[in-house]
C-alpha cells in the first residue's frame, strides 16, 4: 500500500491501535540537532500536569501508551521517533500532540523535514508530510486526536519562534523564568524535584532525576574502625570470597549482602573454570535522557553494589574504575570498597538536566562529582568505549581488564562502536554489555557472530528488570564468556 502524502491542514483515520511517529531531517555543517517529543491532552486542549510531556529526559508516560524511542542514523539523514499505544490512552486523554524542538540552530537549517506516520504492529507507512521552516525552534509536525470514538491523524506544521518553552506554555506545561528575566521566578522541574540551587541561563523544562533514593543506606554514625595494619591474606582468586581493605567499614546489612554476593561471584568463576582468575574491574553507566527511570527507582544504585561484588573478588585492590556516557563519557572517582554507600549517593544519578543546555556551572557540586549537564543525554558509546580503551594502555597492570558495560539501548552510532572494538581485539580487555530491558542494541547483539578477529572479546545479554533476576543467575551470565575469553586471549599471546 503506498503511504498517503499529506498536505498542511489534511487529516487522516486511523485504524491502527498502535502507531509509530518518525521525524526525519539532514543537517550539514553548523545545523542543530533535533528532539521528537509528545504531549498528551485532555479535551480542553491542556495536559493535566507536567508528567503528560514526553520527551528525551521524560521518554515514557507513566501509562505507557506513549514512549520516546530515540535518535537512528539513516544514511546521510537522522530520525527521531515516539511510539503511541493509541488502545492504551487513558480515557482523559483525547490529542496526542507531535511536537520537536531544534537545538542550537532553527528548523530552517536543516533539509528533508519529514513526519511519517507508521503502523506499529505491521511496519506498514500510513502516511508521510513533507514540512517548510524558517526560523522557528520549536515545531508542532502532527497530531493524533479523537473524533467520533475513532482515532485520526493531522498534519500540522505549526513552528514556534519561543523555542520549546514556548510551545509547551501552550499546553500548560509549567516553564518559569531564570530570576532577572521579565515575570520570571525560579525554573521548576518538570519531574517535582528540586530547584536548581544555581538558576539556568535559559528557561528550563527538566524533568529531573532525584539522587539515589533515601533507601541507600548511609555509614552507621560514630567513628570509623581503623583498617587492620596488615592487609588480611587473601584466598586464592575464585575459590573462595576475599577479605577487602576498607570492607569492614560498610554498614552491617550492605557488608552482609556483599559477603553473599562474593561467595555467589566465587561460585560462578568455579563453575566457569576460572578458579585462580584475578582482573581489573572497570564499570561502565550509560547515562542518556531514557535511564531516567532507572536511576529514579535505585535501578543503577542496585547494580552497582551488585557489580562491587564482582571488583571485590577479582581485583587485586577491590576498587573500581568507573565512568559514565551519553553524549560525551566522563570519568567518575574510583569506588573503594570502603566509600560504597557515599559513592552511591554522590555519583550514581542523572543530575541536572535541562532542554536549554545551561551554561552556568551549578553550585553546590561536590568534590569529584560529573556536572552530567556537560554529559548530555543521547548514546555516544563508542567515546567511551575509546577513552577506557586510552585508560588501558596508559595504565598497564599485569591482570587482564574485565569492562562491565550498563546500558537501556538506543545504540545507533554502529559502525563506529564496531570499529573501536574490533580495533580492541588485540587489547588485554574483555567487553561485557549488559542490556537494561528491551531496547535497540544495534552492534551489541551481533558480536558474537561477528568474524574476522582472533577472539572473540565481547560479550552481551539483556534482561527485562535486572532487579528481579537472582544473584546466582547474574553472576553466572555476566561471568560466562570472560574465562573462556582468558584462556584463549592468554593462548594467542595478548594478555
Amino acid at each position: 500500500m503506498t503511504p498517503t502524502s499529506m498536505s498542511k491542514g489534511a487529516n487522516l483515520p486511523v485504524a491502527a491501535r498502535q502507531v509509530r511517529v518518525v521525524l526525519g531531517w539532514s543537517g550539514g555543517p553548523g545545523a542543530p540537532d533535533a528532539d521528537a517529543s509528545a504531549l498528551l491532552l485532555r479535551q480542553d486542549g491542556r495536559v493535566r500536569d507536567d508528567g503528560d510531556f514526553v520527551f528525551y529526559n521524560q521518554p515514557r508516560h507513566a501509562s505507557g501508551a506513549v514512549r520516546h524511542s530515540g535518535k537512528q542514523r539513516e544514511g546521510d539523514g537522522t530520525t527521531d521517533t515516539v511510539e503511541v499505544d493509541l488502545q492504551a490512552l487513558e480515557s482523559e486523554i483525547q490529542r496526542v500532540v507531535l511536537g520537536a524542538s531544534a537545538d542550537g540552530g532553527t528548523f530552517g537549517q536543516l533539509s528533508g523535514l519529514r513526519l511519517r506516520l507508521f503502523d506499529a504492529g505491521s511496519g506498514e507507512e500510513l502516511a508521510f508530510f513533507d514540512m517548510e521552516a524558517t526560523t522557528e525552534t520549536a515545531f508542532i509536525g502532527g497530531e493524533l486526536y479523537l473524533r467520533g470514538g475513532r482515532w485520526k491523524f493531522r498534519a500540522v506544521g505549526q513552528g514556534y519562534a519561543s523555542g520549546l518553552a514556548g510551545l509547551a506554555t501552550d499546553f500548560g506545561i509549567s516553564v518559569d523564568e531564570e530570576p532577572g528575566t521579565a515575570g520570571g521566578t525560579d525554573a521548576r522541574n518538570l519531574a517535582g524535584g528540586a530547584v536548581p540551587s544555581a538558576p539556568p541561563a535559559r528557561p528550563s523544562v527538566s524533568p529531573s532525576v532525584p539522587p539515589v533514593p533515601p533507601s541507600v543506606p548511609a555509614p552507621p554514625p560514630g567513628p570509623v574502625p581503623p583498617a587492620p595494619s596488615a592487609p588480611l591474606p587473601p584466598s586464592p582468586p575464585g575459590s573462595a570470597p576475599r577479605l577487602v581493605k576498607g570492607e569492614e567499614r560498610l554498614p552491617v546489612d550492605m557488608r552482609k549482602r556483599l559477603s553473599l554476593r562474593k561467595e555467589q561471584v566465587a561460585v560462578s568463576l568455579r563453575k566457569h573454570g576460572a578458579v585462580g582468575v584475578r582482573a581489573r574491574v572497570i564499570l561502565v553507566l550509560d547515562a542518556s535522557g531514557s535511564m531516567s527511570f532507572l536511576y529514579s527507582k535505585g535501578v543503577v544504585a542496585d547494580v552497582v553494589e551488585r557489580m562491587a561484588a564482582v571488583a571485590a573478588q577479582l581485583d587485586d585492590d577491590g576498587e573500581m574504575q568507573a565512568w559514565t556516557f551519553a553524549s560525551n563519557p566522563a570519568r567518575l572517582p574510583d569506588l573503594v570498597l570502603g566509600d560504597l554507600p557515599e559513592w552511591l549517593e554522590r555519583h550514581v544519578r542523572v543530575g541536572e538536566l535541562t532542554l536549554f543546555r545551561r551554561k552556568k556551572p551549578k553550585k553546590g557540586l561536590l568534590p569529584g562529582q560529573v556536572d552530567m549537564r556537560a554529559v548530555g543525554i543521547q548514546n555516544e558509546e563508542q567515546k567511551v568505549i575509546a577513552e577506557v580503551r586510552a585508560y588501558v594502555r596508559d595504565h598497564p597492570v599485569d591482570d587482564p581488564t574485565l569492562v562491565l558495560f550498563f546500558s537501556d539501548g538506543g545504540v545507533y552510532r554502529n559502525k563506529e562502536i564496531e570499529k573501536e572494538l574490533r580495533e580492541a581485539v588485540e587489547e588485554p580487555v574483555f567487553w561485557q554489555f549488559v542490556g537494561l530491558g528491551r531496547s535497540n542494541y544495534g552492534v551489541l547483539e551481533q558480536f558474537d557472530t561477528l568474524p574476522g578477529r582472533r577472539v572473540d572479546n565481547v560479550g552481551f545479554f539483556a534482561v527485562d528488570d535486572i532487579g528481579a533476576v537472582p544473584d546466582p543467575e547474574l553472576y553466572d551470565r555476566l561471568l560466562s564468556e570472560f574465562p573462556s575469553w582468558t584462556k584463549e586471549a592468554r593462548r594467542l599471546g595478548i594478555i
